[in-house]
């Protein structure tokens, strides 16, 4: 029986991954409790040995010889050289427990142990397993929603095993439908401790998903040479990027876009049609800026006193381009940019007598008389 018993333990450690060594830690724990399970009185003589290389267990209650016993963990002179015929007072005697003994209640609190145990193995090895694919993009399936809290609750895999985790109401993109059986990818947030086991944190909304996404369509930015410097992002609906790349040769926004924009189709067709602006990052804010501000033209971008805020002005009919539906554009490239953004029209500016206007930095030449006059 022993031996078929460490022949399991080996299958455990085999298909499982759990340690051999851990689960004879816990099968002692397992034993132990049975024996004091079985009789409470002797709990603290009891030993339990393992011998791996004979591959036998034996358990044990350790009673020490006195005159006249007291106790179940005390046994009389006599008693005791009828197991150890040389035995003294003060001597410890050993008496072998028979586990076929144990009585129905002891056998299952000796299995509640070691299942617990097997339980508590596997959920450590999830939890640091998924703990190493923190800030990464997992594919996962949609099993349940609840319809309380909107939260969704996924299946994902990790190296060929399925965890459980869950995308909080606020994590959702709210102009995603879900429903249940549906795949996609999602970003994990973070992997928590809970006695329940490990609960996985995803996410639709976080903007690193982007980042995540690129990177696997993207060899250049994989590797290194095409740097996402900066990200804006309004789940769902539009998302800005800046990119830099380390090499002269290869051009940053050319290899996000792909072949007939094969690449960045990818990633919008896995965000369900979320608009993407690819634009060049810059060191220069006012050339970063008027990156920022794509697909609106600019003339000129001019940095303020404070370092964080810029003028931008635009011709006129570039102006709700600039701006974007309820200001989206505008907000993204300050988002992008971590910049202030005041943006004007052409005519305005120009009209604005209190505003010094470089003609030639704005592409419209020498102000014509006719501009003039009607200033004044």
């Amino acid at each position: 029986m022993n031996s078929e018993f460490f022949l399991a333990l080996d299958e455990i450690e085999r298909d499982k991954g759990i340690p051999k060594d851990y689960m004879l830690e816990r099968i002692n724990q397992a034993l132990l409790a049975a024996v004091r399970k079985d009789d409470p009185s002797v709990a603290d003589g009891v030993v339990v040995e393992v011998d791996q290389e004979k591959k036998t267990i034996g358990i044990y209650i350790e009673k020490t010889v006195v005159a006249e016993p007291e106790n179940n963990l005390e046994v009389s002179l006599e008693q005791a050289r009828l197991v150890r015929p040389g035995a003294e007072l003060g001597d410890v005697i050993r008496y072998e427990v028979e586990t076929k003994k144990f009585g129905r209640i002891a056998a299952q609190a000796a299995k509640q142990v070691i299942i617990q145990g097997i339980r508590e193995a596997e959920r450590g090895m999830i939890y640091e397993q998924f703990t190493s694919r923190e800030h990464e993009v997992l594919t996962g399936v949609v099993h349940r929603i609840d319809p309380k809290t909107g939260n969704v609750y996924m299946k994902i895999a990790s190296n060929g095993d399925m965890t459980e985790a869950v995308m909080l109401a606020g994590e959702r993109v709210k102009t995603e439908a879900l429903s249940e059986g549906d795949r996609m990818k999602v970003y994990v947030v973070e992997v928590r401790r809970s006695t329940k086991g490990p609960q996985i944190i995803v996410s639709r909304t976080h903007r690193e998903l982007v980042k995540r996404l690129f990177e696997l369509e993207v060899p250049e930015i994989y590797d290194g040479t095409v740097e996402i410097k900066s990200i804006a992002r309004e789940p769902g609906s539009r998302s800005k990027i800046a990119v830099w790349s380390n090499d002269p040769q290869v051009d940053a926004i050319g290899a996000c876009v792909g072949p007939k924009g094969s690449r960045v189709d990818s990633v919008v067709n896995e965000l369900r049609g979320e608009k993407i602006d690819i634009v060049s990052y810059s060191d220069d804010i006012e050339k970063f800026v008027a990156a920022a501000l794509a697909p609106a033209e600019v003339y000129s971008v001019t940095l303020l006193e404070d370092g964080r805020s810029c003028r931008v002005i635009v011709p006129d009919d570039q102006l709700s381009l600039a701006i974007g539906k309820e200001g989206k554009n505008a907000r993204l490239a300050a988002r992008l940019t971590n910049c202030k953004i005041d943006i004007k029209p052409a005519s305005q500016v120009i009209q604005n007598g209190s505003i010094k206007i470089d003609m030639e930095a704005l592409g419209l030449g020498e102000e014509p008389e006719a501009a003039a006059e009607t200033e004044e």
